[in-house]
């Protein structure tokens, strides 16, 4: 076993807690949450994440009040709950696993939820991710609104402890409200919160600070983060550098790289392109929703996946900071776990390959498979709309009445 294979099965410290090897799940949408209150099938989920070997599991769209969410049926993080989400972690860590809650609030990237007033951004104006739902306009945040979603990161991630959790992930990437902030696409503020790369990051380096202050005794503290924002005009690889720092000065335990927008650059999110094909099965009976969906894809480049698509990036933000790194973006083979060890990077955060396959871990670590079956078609995607929850297509189909059960019942 090579020196850099070896190191991705050895334990790694990331503030208070100790992962048993370099393996994270990425936060991606599970769709498997109920009136805002996880399903027996997310916990099936994340078990069996565990199960098959990954150290870290992370558990997607916690938002941290009701008003945050994206989705109808998204959690949002309350003390109704924590029995239910007391569920979740304790079968992750019957499995010798830890779990992670991914904090996020959408801010105006609330596309499914007619909210009453404007929604919260960065900046005023069109809010073209809340047309289809009518919400039309978004109101640049000021001081009182800052302190107040600084509150409910704070009070989520207090819940997420008193449930059993490991770790937090604050989201700041891919447009929702933190990244609002950090993105020159959404951020067109005036004030000491906008205009340089340090100013827009301001705000979220808060937030974290405010979180780990409050409860990283306990819980490791990270953020995911951009890379960059893969478009003209959007946060670049400097600007993600200049965030890491200030998130490194706050306190983060690891940071998460990333990059895409969700409106903007989804292909560049993914590293390919959307499966319309799949996307047009899943949602026929939602045929204006399925319209807007495509009318986003005209005009996008055509992008064929390729291992290991952020590396140039992150590995410009390896060499300029000292925190932690989980390198995300294409790693679908032992080979590339080797590679962003030998970069420095201290855990692979993985999505899709562990849908795919939620032994693919134990089965590196084994030598009985080198590579995963993943194809990146990005099939699995358009499943956050499907009542079964978000699946590999080239698999069974998942069971939909497991995810009309909420996490506290008998016989899980």
């Amino acid at each position: 076993m090579s020196e850099h294979r070896q190191q991705a099965f050895t334990p790694v410290q990331l503030g208070p807690i100790t992962l048993r090897n370099r393996f994270i799940r990425a936060g991606a949408n599970e769709a498997m949450s109920l009136d805002g209150t996880p399903t027996r099938a997310m916990v099936k989920h994340h078990r069996d994440m565990a199960r098959g070997g990954v150290a870290l599991t992370t558990v997607a769209y916690g938002a941290v009040s009701e008003r945050g969410r994206t989705l109808p049926n998204q959690i949002w993080l309350r003390e109704a709950i924590v029995p239910d989400l007391k569920v979740l972690t304790d079968a992750v860590h019957a499995e010798g696993g830890k779990i992670s809650m991914q904090l996020t609030h959408g801010g105006s990237f609330i596309t499914s939820i007619r909210v009453k007033g404007r929604t919260i951004s960065a900046s005023s104006g069109i809010n073209k991710a809340g047309l289809l739902c009518g919400n039309l306009l978004q109101r640049g945040m000021k001081e009182a609104d800052m302190a107040e979603v600084t509150r409910e990161f704070v009070r989520a991630a207090e819940l997420c402890r008193e449930a059993g959790f490991d770790a937090v992930e604050l989201h700041m990437g891919h447009g929702y409200l933190l990244n609002q902030f950090i993105s020159p696409l959404s951020n067109k503020r005036k004030d000491e919160y906008g205009g340089s790369a340090e100013n827009r990051a301001r705000f979220p380096a808060q937030v974290l600070r405010a979180v780990k202050q409050a409860v990283g005794q306990d819980l490791a503290v990270l953020a995911k983060i951009n890379v960059a924002d893969g478009v003209r005009r959007g946060a670049t690889v400097e600007d993600a550098i200049v965030t890491g720092r200030l998130l490194q000065d706050a306190g983060a335990d690891m940071l998460v790289l990333s990059g895409g927008r969700n409106i903007e650059s989804g292909w560049f999110m993914f590293g390919s392109n959307m499966n319309l094909d799949e996307m047009s099965k899943v949602l026929a009976e939602q045929k204006l929703t399925l319209a807007m969906i495509k009318l986003s894809q005209k005009g996008v480049p055509q992008v064929k996946f390729r291992p290991m698509y952020f590396l140039d990036y992150s590995r410009k933000i390896r060499a300029a900071l000292d925190i932690p790194l989980g390198y995300l973006g294409g790693v679908s083979s032992m080979a590339d776990v080797e590679t962003a060890m030998a970069e420095g990077f201290e855990a692979v955060v993985m999505a899709r390959p562990l849908l795919h396959d939620p032994e693919l871990v134990r089965k590196f670590q084994q030598g009985l498979v080198s590579k995963s079956g993943c194809t990146h078609c990005n099939g699995c995607v358009p499943y956050i709309y499907h009542p079964g929850g978000t699946r590999c297509i080239e698999n069974p189909p998942n069971d939909v009445a497991l995810n009309q059960q909420p996490a506290r019942m008998d016989g899980i």
